[in-house]
């Protein structure tokens, strides 16, 4: 692999691209804590908590967005990174709150759901295994 000035970055959600550009730096937060990833890091693959991740440009302008949880693959100069939500912002104290605020609140209905779901299916089972047994 030949050393490059910058890597490309693709951020992607289910429906959309956020980003898709240069960029000589990138930083983030994954289950163990932050990383910083340059040009010329080696490949890695980590998973993303949400958090607020920037990216530097070559014009030393910095890109930052809001994440949900996902997945970040690097491979040669390419990384890309795809999560449930995302958003793009201006501020970075203001985009941390959106963080915390809209992502843990969603994770937290998300839970919500899947325990009633939980709830549904194990009906469902037992009145399954009712219909099994022998009547007298």
């Amino acid at each position: 692999m030949s050393m490059a000035p910058d890597m490309t970055v693709t951020l992607r959600l289910p429906t959309v691209t956020l980003f898709e550009g240069q960029a000589t730096q990138l930083t983030g937060m994954a289950p163990n804590g932050s990383f910083g990833i340059l040009p010329n890091h080696m490949d890695f693959v980590t998973a993303i908590v949400p958090s607020v991740m920037t990216l530097r440009q070559a014009d030393g302008t910095e890109e930052i967005f809001g994440l949900d949880e996902g997945l970040l693959v690097k491979k040669g100069h390419q990384v890309t990174v795809c999560v449930l939500r995302g958003v793009r912002g201006d501020d970075l104290g203001t985009l941390q709150n959106t963080v915390e605020a809209s992502f843990t609140q969603l994770d937290e209905d998300e839970r919500q759901a899947r325990a009633a779901l939980s709830r549904l299916e194990a009906d469902m089972v037992r009145r399954f295994a009712e219909l099994q047994r022998p009547q007298l």
